[in-house]
């Protein structure tokens, strides 16, 4: 019995023995595993960034720029997320909403007054690269206050795509005002081909806009009247009123397909159409232009600004790609330093130079390609305006957008100018 109890004893001891070895090695490892946890918690910042930049050719520039700043800083990690379109606005609103979700967002400019109110936006007048901005640039940007809400990486132009080989083909050439315009038009028209691809957003709406405003961008009291558009949306309503009865003109006169353009989506459907070769004119984003020649490589043509006046052209164009830092993220200071990097000369060059567009800042570097090169002339106050400014305190961008697609529907000018009229600040 006594040997029993001994082995019983034994045994028991040895069982405690290893027990307690299995609980110190657990231990051990939970405490390690909780110490890698904290030193990542505290060393790595993750900052989002949402945007509506979906092109390949624009989301390498985007990633590159993303890359060389997390190599100067290890700590942090950037993540970018694009969606195309106007759903981009829907989603965006959603995540706004659920504060700390983004940490920088593209915003255009019915947006910015649309959210202004609600706190989203931190104040970026503070940021060493401001003073590098040029002045147009910066009259668009600043507040009454003097803050500063966004920063653009591109100013974007819109332009007359031209078939320089269908042109040349038919004797006929790039319009260079109004009257040429429409003669080289009702050419076409008479031969059996629809001049101009135009999609269902930005095509004829900056057509409209460029007609009616350009007067007033000239006046030497346009200060005044923009004043009173903004008191009254019936005096605006009235001036864009010209616009829609150009474009009524181009619609009436078949220079565009109506039943065509109202499924033609921009920067896809219309660039399809006009890759093609059939038609002579394109009016889109000058910031296609890389995407064409990508795409149909034998087709030449060239960009040009609108000839719609009687005696010459203008470019309409816009302050554009407006980044913002959500004031309600979880790092607003980490997010405008990456903001900063991006508006340095030659880190924002890249991303100009990848959209076919114009830079925003005091530099006068014009980009690689091309087929952009006539409009490079027209950035002056003199040949050129924004499609949107910032002191016509209307949703001018999406409300001229609703009134076109009347226009395109059959509908008559009283219709599309109701809905500027209706306008609320």
């Amino acid at each position: 019995m006594k040997g029993a109890n001994y082995m019983k004893l034994k045994q028991m001891i040895l069982k405690c023995l290893i027990i307690s070895l299995l609980i110190i090695c657990i231990g051990c490892q939970d405490k390690s595993k909780n110490v890698v946890i904290d030193n990542n918690e505290e060393e790595i910042i993750n900052l989002k960034f949402y945007g509506y930049k979906s092109e390949a050719i624009n989301v390498i520039a985007i990633e590159n720029s993303l890359q060389a700043y997390m190599e100067e800083n290890p700590n942090v990690k950037i993540t970018y997320e694009s969606v195309k379109g106007i759903e981009y606005y829907n989603i965006l609103e959603k995540r706004l909403k659920n504060a700390r979700y983004d940490d920088i967002f593209m915003i255009d400019e019915d947006h910015l007054q649309e959210f202004k109110g609600d706190g989203y936006f931190a104040d970026l007048s503070d940021l060493s690269t401001i003073s590098h901005f040029s002045e147009m640039s910066l009259n668009q940007m600043k507040e009454e206050n003097g803050s500063i809400y966004y920063v653009p990486s591109t100013i974007s132009a819109f332009g007359l795509y031209c078939n320089m080989d269908l042109l040349k083909k038919h004797g006929q050439k790039v319009p260079q005002n109004e009257k040429e315009f429409m003669q080289v038009c009702d050419y076409f028209v008479n031969k059996g081909i629809v001049p101009i691809v135009a999609n269902n957003d930005i095509s004829l709406k900056t057509i409209a806009i460029a007609k009616a405003l350009y007067p007033v961008y000239q006046s030497a009291n346009h200060d005044e009247i923009i004043n009173q558009m903004n008191q009254d949306p019936k005096i605006l309503a009235q001036y864009m009123k010209t616009g829609y009865e150009f474009v009524e003109k181009i619609i009436n006169n078949k220079y565009v397909d109506a039943k065509v353009a109202l499924k033609t989506e921009k920067t896809k459907d219309d660039l399809i159409q006009f890759e093609k070769g059939e038609n002579p004119f394109m009016l889109t984003g000058a910031w296609a232009a890389v995407r064409v020649q990508n795409d149909a490589p034998n087709l030449h043509f060239e960009v040009h600004p609108y000839p719609i006046l009687e005696t010459g052209s203008v470019l309409v164009t816009n302050i554009d790609t407006r980044l913002c830092v959500n004031a309600k993220g979880e790092h607003v200071e980490e997010a405008k330093k990456f903001i900063e990097y991006l508006t340095q000369d030659n880190v924002i060059w890249e991303f100009v130079n990848s959209q076919s567009s114009f830079s925003p800042l005091k530099e006068t570097r014009l980009a690689d390609d091309e087929t952009i090169q006539p409009l490079s002339s027209y950035l002056n106050e003199k040949n050129a305006m924004l499609g949107t400014d910032s002191r016509i305190k209307y949703s001018l961008w999406s409300l001229t957008r609703q009134g076109i697609q009347k226009l395109l529907k059959g509908e008559d000018i009283e219709s599309a100018v109701s809905i500027i009229e209706n306008a609320n600040q």
